[in-house]
């Protein structure tokens, strides 16, 4: 992929930038082996290779300059705006939004945020979209002062952008290098933006995370899909479970190997009521009654309990499962684990932590082209004692 904005020095934030594509993938598959070594060898399944561009399923765009003339992209180490409207990495629906955007900024008089003078109000723009086009657009704001004229002139941009079904404004007044506050003011009728992957469709609300890559977060819940199907336990927890993705999937697919009976005790637990409350939604929507998710810590959970699933799919952020965690799988009776990983470093410490459940296929998935960061799937099974 060339790149003309690091080829101009202008953004360096694509590490691998101008390193040929199997290269990259050579890397990161020496590098988990790197990671893994010492740990019982699992049958490696062919690395999921992504596009190379026009991936990025959102756009996370810090503001800058004036109204008349924002810059849609990143700050330079002085606070400047570098305009990075045609990145791309972007989806082409994403890039095709950008300028309308832009000119809804200006239409509006939308003063951007300075963090050099700590002046104005239009800090980010955050942008999703869905598999089938659809847009969630979000104003990261300093305060609710200009909400009245953005919902005053939504008309305006929805003629233009008829593509954005979910808009809302989120109200981040501290100056501290955080994306987003606590409040969220929606400022349309439809609250999420559906995400139609196979036969489940997830419904993402406005602070509910989804990943990057469409295309690789399909992947990833077929196959975690196809390892559940291929073992069908009587019952699963699906740790860290976001909006429902891996557990939805995993109780379709389990649905679909009783012959479209209820599906079986699926349980999804996540930290987020909002995330909770998509997976709900989709859950209903899906007719999967025997899917149930709870707002909770994971590791909290699985300490409370007198008894445990036959096998648990986890998810965890960068940091992993931690110490406590590892080790309440480790000594519980838990058959089979899922780790969908998007750290190899703490995924080789958990890993380490867990000596009785012994990795038997392991996937590479490249989350990440241009970058040094990729996602990793490993199904696990208890050693027999």
């Amino acid at each position: 992929m060339q790149c003309d904005y690091f080829d101009a020095g202008t953004c360096r934030s694509c590490t691998e930038m101008g390193v040929p594509y199997p290269d990259q993938l050579e890397r990161k598959e020496r590098h988990l082996r790197q990671q893994l070594s010492g740990l019982p060898e699992p049958v490696w399944l062919p690395t999921f290779a992504a596009s190379e561009s026009g991936f990025r399923n959102k756009a996370k765009m810090a503001v800058a300059g004036t109204a008349a003339e924002p810059t849609l992209g990143i700050l330079d180490t002085d606070g400047a705006g570098i305009d990075l409207r045609s990145c791309g990495l972007c989806s082409p629906g994403l890039t095709a939004a950008l300028p309308v955007i832009a000119g809804f900024i200006t239409h509006v008089g939308l003063e951007p945020y300075s963090v050099p003078r700590r002046h104005g109000e239009l800090k980010y723009v955050l942008l999703t979209e869905s598999p089938d086009g659809e847009l969630m657009l979000r104003f990261v704001l300093r305060s609710a002062r200009q909400v009245p004229a953005i919902r005053e002139s939504l008309p305006w941009l929805c003629e233009r952008l008829p593509t954005a079904v979910v808009i809302s404004a989120n109200i981040h007044p501290e100056h501290k290098a955080v994306l987003e506050g606590e409040e969220e003011i929606l400022l349309t009728e439809q609250e999420s933006l559906p995400m139609r992957l196979d036969d489940v469709t997830l419904h993402l609300r406005t602070r509910s995370f989804f990943q990057t890559n469409t295309a690789v977060a399909r992947e990833l819940y077929r196959q975690g899909g196809a390892w559940v199907q291929e073992i069908a336990p009587a019952s699963l927890w699906d740790l860290y479970c976001g909006v429902g993705g891996f557990a939805l999937h995993t109780a379709s697919r389990l649905q679909e190997h009783d012959g479209g009976a209820a599906a079986r005790g699926v349980t999804g637990i996540e930290l987020s009521g909002e995330a909770v409350a998509s997976a709900r939604l989709s859950a209903a929507e899906a007719g999967l009654a025997g899917v149930n998710f709870l707002v909770g810590d994971a590791t909290a959970f699985v300490r409370e309990q007198t008894s445990l699933p036959e096998m648990v799919i986890v998810n965890p952020p960068r940091r992993g499962l931690g110490p406590e965690l590892a080790d309440l799988l480790e000594a519980s009776s838990v058959e089979h684990v899922v780790y969908s990983s998007c750290n190899a470093v703490t995924l080789a410490k958990d890993l380490a932590r867990m000596p009785s459940l012994v990795p038997q296929q392991l996937r590479l998935m490249d989350m990440f082209p241009q970058s040094h960061h990729y996602e990793t799937m490993v199904l696990l099974r208890r050693r027999p004692s």
